[in-house]
């Protein structure tokens, strides 16, 4: 038996039409500054007496995705809320923001998403420095649950 004749037609639109969607809503803001948002941030831990956590990625990396996933389930999302100023740092396409990795002494060479912990005033308490996070995706979340459990503030 033969396929109908608009078989291949019919998958091929098929195809088209998913390769074109759009992927979820972007987790890096392409168009901010995030010299600015740091700045902002250190403001905002200063007087809540927060950690911030700055998350090196781009919206291309399923593994950026990943963690983002992670970080907003309740349990995780609460954690961060009380403890965490984050701070979406876009790399582009290699190609942003890479002043700031080099700043936190964070070599995305390694590997993304990438993070560095900053205290509240602004000073590098950690710096992910061997892509542990670059494989997000195939990670637990106890194991980055964890991470933010043993980078919160001491008040």
């Amino acid at each position: 038996m033969n396929p109908p004749k608009y078989w291949f037609l019919i998958l091929f639109l098929l195809v088209i039409g998913c390769a074109g969607q759009q992927p979820t809503t972007p987790v890096y803001d392409e168009k901010a500054d995030a010299h600015h948002d740091i700045t902002a941030a250190i403001a905002n831990a200063e007087e809540s007496k927060k950690n911030i956590v700055l998350v090196f990625g781009a919206n291309w990396c399923g593994d950026c995705r990943a963690l983002d996933a992670q970080m907003h389930k309740p349990e995780l999302a609460s954690i961060i809320e009380k403890n965490f100023v984050i701070v979406e740092v876009n790399l582009g396409q290699w190609n942003k923001n890479l002043d700031l990795a080099d700043r936190y002494h964070v070599p995305i060479k390694h590997g993304i998403p990438a993070l560095a912990v900053l205290d509240s005033r602004g000073n590098l308490l950690y710096a992910m420095d061997q892509g542990q996070f670059a494989d997000a995706r195939h990670m637990s979340y106890e194991s980055i649950k964890a991470f933010f459990e043993q980078w919160k503030p001491n008040h």
